[in-house]
């Protein structure tokens, strides 16, 4: 894309983890940015080698979680406009117009914009359900913007924020295996997220919560309409609601009944395996499929809490 000497700069940045599969059409899709910055949580396959041949701003960093590296890597950027692509996301080329219009020209009084996803599964755009419509704040101003929030961090921009019409692409699991490992890695971050913000087991929530969401998602959101795959996306969907909740209650009833002690050579070397899959291991960076996993309901509601900076 050329830029006129009017036209705001913009800093694209990503955070990776063994991601070689699908980094490289990330990063083609973002080239017309006038800086590239990624931050890699020491990936053991070729996503740094392939990295390195869109930029020189490349940095590995341990994982701390998803806020503080995503917050890392904003802070790494240095132009005005800032705008955060997962490893496993396409910049459409309408969108990349879309973004180089609305700045030379329109982009006064705004501070961010709410950008538009469409996922690709099982061989099909998921058009229905609760994979669609989904979004988020991507493209911000640098000063106005910070990420919040825990296992469910995002951008929160300090002022005006407005949708963008044309979409990016999200290429999600691989298959249903790749899905449901996924859901047994981030139900139980999501349970220990619950932990941490005091929220008590509920078999209200564990009993209703699951089919409450496949009757939402396939009836009201149409998931039917993408037929099989749509299915398999509800239904999986209900299972991780279910897990996540059951995992709670075991995260509870483990802190209330302990286990017995299995001895100090056995404990040390279990509690060195959880502590290697926190920091950037087995749980590392999939940010972009959480929020697959989770479904969403970030519309133009979604996008209204965030201008009043309420949506934490």
């Amino acid at each position: 894309m050329e830029e006129s000497r009017q036209e705001p700069k913009v800093s694209v940045y990503m955070i990776t983890y063994n991601n070689e599969e699908t980094i490289e059409r990330a990063l083609k899709s973002v080239t017309w940015a006038n800086e590239i910055v990624i931050v890699d949580s020491f990936s053991d396959d070729r996503t740094v080698e392939i990295g390195r041949r869109f930029t020189d701003k490349l940095f590995q960093r341990k994982w701390p979680g998803h806020r503080d590296q995503y917050q890392y890597a904003a802070d790494l950027t240095t132009h005005e406009w800032i705008m955060f692509v997962d490893a496993d996301e396409e910049v459409s080329p309408e969108l990349a117009e879309e973004i180089r219009r609305e700045l030379s020209g329109k982009g006064e009084g705004v501070d961010g914009f709410f950008v538009y996803r469409r996922t690709f599964y099982l061989d099909r755009w998921i058009q229905y359900g609760g994979w669609y419509p989904d979004g988020e704040i991507r493209l911000y101003r640098r000063n106005k913007g910070r990420w919040e929030g825990g296992l469910h961090a995002r951008v929160v921009v300090n002022g005006r924020v407005q949708p963008l019409k044309n979409l990016y692409h999200h290429y999600t699991y691989r298959d249903i295996s790749d899905q449901i490992q996924t859901i047994d890695k981030y139900s139980r971050i999501a349970a220990e997220d619950m932990v941490q913000q005091g929220e008590t087991f509920s078999f209200f929530k564990l009993l209703f919560h699951p089919p409450f969401r496949f009757i939402k998602e396939y009836f009201f959101k149409s998931g039917f309409r993408d037929g099989l795959p749509g299915l398999v996306i509800v239904m999986s969907t209900m299972y991780y609601v279910f897990i996540k909740y059951a995992k709670l209650w075991e995260l509870t009833r483990s802190t209330a009944h302990p286990r017995p002690e299995l001895g100090s050579k056995a404990s040390s070397s279990f509690e060195g395996k959880e502590e290697r899959g926190r920091s950037g291991s087995t749980l590392s960076p999939r940010p972009h499929v959480l929020r697959a996993v989770e479904g969403s309901d970030q519309g133009a509601e979604g996008l209204t809490r965030r201008q009043k900076g309420e949506e934490k």
